[in-house]
This record gives structure tokens, C-alpha cells and sequence, in this order.
């Protein structure tokens, strides 16, 4: 039989690495599309395309600048808040441990991208007419999910239970 904080380990690693997986995948295939077409415009639906852009800010293209200075000071930032969250994630229990987990999978893809590529590549354009949403990749979705379940875990779930 396993300690449980093991399992709780094995557990959030497996996560991790699916999310950081998908994320990776799904990229490499965008970038090699952009390598064999000089460019990414595809048409999915009326609500969905694939557009690649270079994000050199934070979450959906906040905080973009130019500046090498300020990109790297937002990268040391961004890497303290991981080792924020990796704390948070060994620290809870259960629910919010999970949401946590999340988080970082995508957090982690997002970071080691600006690390390679010195910007985070999003291509996912939501749009209803014309009104287009922030262009996204796959890491934004789970580090989206994982705060909407955390924001859940807070308003709805019983403050007396541990999660």
C-alpha cells in the first residue's frame, strides 16, 4: 500500500505531464503547419479559428512589451508564482489540490515556451461575429478551468470541509 501523499504526488505528476503533453503537441503541430505554409489563417467553423500570434506578455497577451528587460523580470515573476502554486498544490487537499494541479500543467507549458521560444504561441481565435476573445492555446484553457474550479471550490463548497 502506497502513503497516501506518494499516491497525491504520482497523482498530480500524471496530470502535469498529460496537461504539459497536450500543450506541447498541439503547438509543435501548429508550428509545423506555420513551417510549411509560411502561415496559420484556418477557417474551423463560424465561431472558431486557428491564427497564430506571438504572445510576449502574460495571460491572453496582457503585459506584451518589447523590452528584453521587462520580459525577463515577467518570466522570473511568472516562475516564482510556480513555485507558489507547487507549494499550494502539496498544501491543500483533494478538490483544491487538483485545481492547483491544473494550474501548473498549463502554467508550466506556458513558461517553458518562453523560455525556448522567448513568447508563448496562441493560436485558438473564439469569436461570435465579430467579436473576437484573446487568441488562447491549450495551456490557457487548463489554466482557465483550474481557476473557475478554484473560484467554485470558494463561493460553493463548505468552508468546514477541508478540500
Amino acid at each position: 500500500m502506497l502513503p497516501t501523499n506518494f499516491k497525491k504526488t504520482i497523482i498530480n505528476t500524471l496530470i502535469v505531464l498529460v496537461i504539459f503533453s497536450l500543450d506541447r503537441i498541439s503547438k509543435i503541430y501548429i508550428l509545423k503547419l506555420v513551417e510549411l505554409e509560411n502561415s496559420l489563417d484556418i477557417y474551423i467553423n463560424s465561431y472558431l479559428n486557428l491564427y497564430l500570434i506571438w504572445n510576449k506578455g502574460i495571460a491572453f497577451g496582457l503585459f506584451s512589451f518589447d523590452k528584453d528587460f521587462i520580459y525577463s523580470s515577467l518570466t522570473i515573476i511568472i516562475l516564482a508564482i510556480l513555485v507558489i502554486i507547487l507549494i499550494l498544490i502539496f498544501k491543500s487537499n483533494n478538490f483544491k489540490s487538483y485545481c492547483y494541479t491544473i494550474i501548473f500543467g498549463g502554467a508550466l507549458g506556458n513558461v517553458f515556451d518562453r523560455i525556448y521560444y522567448s513568447a508563448v504561441p496562441d493560436f485558438i481565435d473564439f469569436h461570435i461575429n465579430n467579436f473576437h476573445w484573446f487568441i488562447f492555446n491549450i495551456a490557457d484553457i487548463f489554466i482557465s478551468i483550474g481557476v473557475i474550479c478554484l473560484i467554485y471550490a470558494e463561493v460553493f463548497l463548505d468552508k468546514k470541509t477541508k478540500i
